[in-house]
């Protein structure tokens, strides 16, 4: 994996070809531990992370002009609906209001943890927005949504004036969960699962000191090789080693001891 550099000898460089090759021949290895982290992590989403839900409403906002107490803030002023969901958002996440919707619901909540809990969204650039409630309980976000639906259309009317909100669409019970998504976990546990597996593999080699063949010693050190003594005690012919004494003396040799 390492070698020395053709134009410095002094210096060792990085074979990319020898990487693949060596990720390629584990490769069965890197896929199993990629395949046990998927899975791990997978489950970890099933039986640790609470599923949410999102329930949503869908209101319209007529607002041909809008004037806050002495200012005019006409349709010329707000070009787009985001605008209108700024303002509209603000208002609703206001302490008051979110208290007045926890109080009329009975949910077990603070402020703070029911704001985070509320979100809206313009839908492209009409009058239209969405109000949204995610909650671990499906039936819990229905109801709140549903509440500040109710709630939302005469708060903001005694805030700006010449403005009216219209509730399109009541929301109804999610059946099915936002988050967590069981993909994106397993996608993220089969990759790290490769990056961990593929760099211990890197690693071990890199630090490995030991020369197992004579195309080591040709790829590192790029000088020829006089000649090999044959492993006598190996049963695989084509594997060299240094025999001494009747035993597999120096059968791996070390780096340094090599000339």
């Amino acid at each position: 994996m390492i070698r020395k550099d053709d134009t410095n000898p002094n210096e060792e460089v990085i074979d990319l070809g020898l990487v693949i090759s060596l990720l390629w021949k584990h490769i069965a290895l890197i896929l199993t531990c990629g395949i046990i982290c998927a899975a791990g992590l997978f489950l970890a989403a099933r039986m640790f992370i609470t599923p949410k839900y999102q329930a949503n409403a869908l209101l319209f906002v007529n607002n041909s002009s809008l004037t806050i107490g002495s200012l005019d803030l006409g349709a010329t002023n707000l070009t787009n609906a985001s605008s209108y969901v700024n303002t509209y958002v603000e208002i609703l996440k206001s302490r008051s209001n979110m208290e007045l919707v926890i109080d009329q619901s009975g949910v077990p909540y603070t402020y703070e943890q029911l704001r985070r809990m509320v979100s809206a969204t313009a839908v492209n650039t009409t009058g239209l927005f969405q109000v949204s409630v995610t909650s671990p309980n499906p039936e819990e976000a229905r109801t709140l949504v549903n509440l500040i639906a109710t709630i939302l259309p005469d708060k903001v009317g005694e805030i700006i004036n010449n403005t009216s909100i219209k509730v399109v669409d009541y929301a109804v019970t999610p059946h099915s969960r936002v988050s967590p998504s069981y993909i994106k976990y397993t996608g993220i546990g089969l990759l790290l699962g490769i990056i961990l597996c593929s760099g211990v593999i890197l690693l071990i080699a890199y630090f490995d000191d030991e020369i197992h063949n004579e195309d080591y010693l040709l790829t590192t050190y790029q000088h020829p090789i006089l000649a090999s003594i044959p492993d006598l005690t190996s049963k695989s012919a084509g594997k060299y080693g240094y025999y001494y004494g009747g035993s597999a003396y120096g059968k791996s040799a070390r780096r340094g001891g090599v000339d």
